[in-house]
C-alpha cells in the first residue's frame, strides 16, 4: 500500500521554507526586500486583494544575555535583517511569504473557515493511516521544493548579496537544513567558531521554536500531497522498555549484521543524511550545502548509560508538569526549577536542578537513539525526530493548559540571543515571533487525541445546544412575541380610556372638596413624599 502511494504521489511537486525562491536573486538581496507577488491577483503580497502589504521589519531592541558576547558577526543576528529589511506583513487570517496561505487553524479560499485537526499516537493509526504517513515523508525526501532554496554561503561570501549562493533542496531535507542552520556554531573567521550559541535550543525558545517548526513541516507535507487532513503522529515513549517504533513496519528495524544501520527491509535504509559534519564545516568556514553524507545511523539502547541510563518514565513527565515557572534565570541550560529546561533535558526530571552531565526527558530520547538523532545539527535526518517532537509538543501543551500562563511569563530580555519573546525565529520566512507560539494548540488549529477531553469547554461550547434549540424554535418565538405585543397594546389602550373616563367623572367632586394648592406647595409636598 505504501509503495502504491509513493508512486501516485510522485505527480505532486510542492514544498516550503527557508529562503523563498523569488527572494534569492541578486536584485532582491541588494534591495533587501522579500515581498513576492501573490499569483491570485498579480500584486506584491496580494495587496490588491487585501491579503497583505510590503512592510519594514521592526526588530526587537531587547538586550541579550551574556552567552554570545559578539555583535555583527553572524547572519542570524536580528533575523532576518542581514538579508531583508522588508517582507510581506499579512492581514486577517492570511499567512506565507506572499500571503498566499492561511494561518494555522484556518482554511478555505478566503481563509475564513476554522478547523481543528488531531495528532494521534502512531500505534493508534489504522494501517492505511500509518502507510500514508510513511509514504508522505518518503516522498518528501525525494521531492524538490518549488518554493524555497537553502543558502550555501554566508552573506559576506555572497559579496553582500551581489553574488547569490543558493541551492535547490528536497522538502524533507529543507527542514533538516533549517534545524542545522538554527543550531550551528557561529563562524568568527580563520576557522574560529563560537559554540555557545543556538537559536532553537538551550533557551526559552526551545518549545516555541519547535512548535512552529513542526507546524510548518506538517503544513508542507499536507500541501505537497494535497491532503488537508494529514497530521504528524506522535510516539509516547513514557515507560517504554525499548524503541518499540524501531521495526520495519514503522520507522525501521535494526540491520542484521551492522547494528548501527537500519534494516534493508525499511524504506528509510536508503535515505542519505545531510548536515551532519559540523566540525568539517567549521574548519572550512562554510555552511552545510545539502550534499549526501551517508545512511541514517541508529543503535537504540546501546547509548552512554552514564549520561542516559534509560528512557523517561511517566513520573518524570508528571513532575515536570508540576513546575509553575516556564523559565528561570539565567534562561539557558543552567536554569533551575524551569519547566522548559527540565523538559528539554538539562535539568534533573526529579528535582528540576540543572545537571548538564545527565540527559533527561527530551534530550534522553535523542541520546538513547544512539546515532544520527544524537547530534543536534543533523538529528532531524532521522524520521523518528518527527514522532519524538510531536510528543514533546504535547507535553508542552499539557503545561500550558494546566498553568495558563500570561504572555509575560515568556522572558522578554536577557535571554540567550534569539530566544526573547519578540525575537523573529531563525530561519523562518515568513517571520514569526516566539510569543506567537506561546499559546494553546487549539488556537493554532490542532490538538492531541489524548488531550481532547482535558480542555475546559468554552462559553460558546456550553451554550451551543441551547442556542441551537433557540434557533430551531426562533420563528415560533418571534410570532409569539409579535402577538403578545399586539395584545398588550390593545389592553393598554382599553385600560387608559377607562381610567380617563373615571378620572373625568371624579374630577368635579374633587374640585368641590379638595383645597387648591399653589404650584410651589404641590412640588414641595411631592418631593417630601418621595
Amino acid at each position: 500500500m505504501s509503495l502504491l502511494l509513493i508512486c501516485l504521489l510522485n505527480f505532486f511537486k510542492l514544498s516550503f521554507q527557508q529562503f523563498p525562491r523569488p527572494c534569492t536573486s541578486a536584485d532582491a538581496l541588494l534591495k533587501k526586500e522579500c515581498c513576492p507577488v501573490w499569483n491570485g491577483d498579480g500584486s506584491s503580497c496580494g495587496k490588491l486583494s487585501g491579503r497583505g502589504s510590503c512592510q519594514d521589519i521592526l526588530i526587537t531592541e531587547a538586550v541579550n544575555g551574556p552567552q554570545f558576547p559578539f555583535s555583527g558577526v553572524d547572519d542570524r543576528e536580528n533575523w532576518p535583517s542581514v538579508f531583508y529589511n522588508r517582507t510581506c506583513q499579512c492581514n486577517k487570517n492570511f499567512m506565507g511569504f506572499s500571503c498566499a496561505d492561511c494561518k494555522f487553524g484556518f482554511t478555505g479560499p478566503n481563509c475564513t473557515e476554522q478547523r481543528l485537526l488531531i495528532r494521534k499516537d502512531i500505534f493508534s493509526l489504522t494501517t492505511t493511516e500509518k502507510n500514508k504517513f510513511l509514504a508522505y515523508i518518503n516522498l518528501a525526501k525525494y521531492t524538490i521544493s518549488q518554493d524555497y532554496q537553502i543558502a550555501t554561503g554566508t552573506y559576506a561570501q555572497m559579496n553582500n548579496g551581489s553574488n547569490p549562493m543558493f541551492k535547490d533542496i528536497t522538502v524533507y531535507d529543507l527542514f533538516v537544513w533549517m534545524h542545522y542552520y538554527t543550531s550551528k556554531d557561529a563562524l568568527l573567521g580563520k576557522s574560529n567558531v563560537w559554540i555557545d550559541i543556538d537559536f532553537a535550543h538551550e533557551g526559552p525558545g526551545f518549545l516555541t521554536w519547535h512548535r512552529a517548526f513542526m507546524l510548518l513541516w506538517e503544513s508542507e507535507l499536507r500541501k505537497m500531497v494535497h491532503d488537508d487532513n494529514f497530521t504528524i503522529p506522535y510516539w509516547d515513549w513514557r515507560d517504554s522498555e525499548s524503541c518499540d517504533i524501531c521495526t520495519d513496519e514503522y520507522m525501521g528495524g535494526r540491520h542484521s549484521t551492522n547494528p548501527n544501520l537500519l534494516s534493508p527491509a525499511s524504506v528509510f535504509a536508503a535515505w542519505q543524511v545531510i548536515c551532519t559534519r559540523s566540525e568539517e564545516y567549521n574548519s572550512r568556514g562554510v555552511l552545510c550545502n545539502g550534499v549526501p553524507e551517508g545512511p541514517i545511523q541508529r543503535n537504540p539502547g546501546n547509548q552512554d548509560k552514564e549520561r542516559t541510563p534509560k528512557l523517561p518514565i511517566s513520573a518524570e513527565v508528571e513532575f515536570c508538569l508540576t513546575l509553575t515557572n516556564y523559565e528561570m534565570p539565567p534562561f539557558d541550560k543552567l536554569a533551575n526549577f524551569s519547566f522548559r529546561n527540565t523538559l528539554e533535558g538539562f535539568a534533573n526530571p526529579n528535582d528540576a536542578i540543572s545537571n548538564t552531565s545527565q540527559s533527561g526527558l527530551h534530550n534522553a530520547l535523542h541520546i538513547y537513539m544512539n546515532g544520527t538523532m544524537s547530534k543536534v545539527g543533523g538529528s532531524a535526518n532521522d524520521p523518528v525526530f518527527l514522532l519524538h517532537h510531536a510528543f514533546v509538543d504535547s507535553i508542552y501543551e499539557q503545561w500550558l493548559r494546566r498553568h495558563v500562563p500570561l504572555w509575560t511569563a515568556f522572558p522578554a530580555t536577557n535571554t540567550p540571543i534569539g530566544h526573547s519573546s519578540d525575537y523573529y525565529m531563525v530561519p523562518f520566512i515568513p517571520i514569526y515571533r516566539h510569543v506567537d507560539f506561546f499559546i494553546s494548540t487549539r488556537e493554532l488549529g490542532y490538538d492531541y487525541d489524548y488531550l481532547i477531553e482535558s480542555v475546559p469547554p468554552s462559553i460558546q461550547e456550553i451554550l451551543s445546544p441551547y442556542l441551537h434549540e433557540a434557533q430551531r424554535i426562533w420563528p415560533w418565538l418571534l410570532s409569539a412575541a409579535v402577538v403578545g405585543c399586539l395584545v398588550t397594546t390593545l389592553f393598554k389602550c382599553a385600560v387608559t380610556q377607562a381610567c380617563q373616563k373615571k378620572k373625568k367623572k371624579q374630577g368635579s367632586i374633587f374640585e368641590e372638596r379638595q383645597p387648591l394648592l399653589s404650584d410651589d406647595e404641590y412640588q414641595s409636598t411631592y418631593q417630601t413624599a418621595m
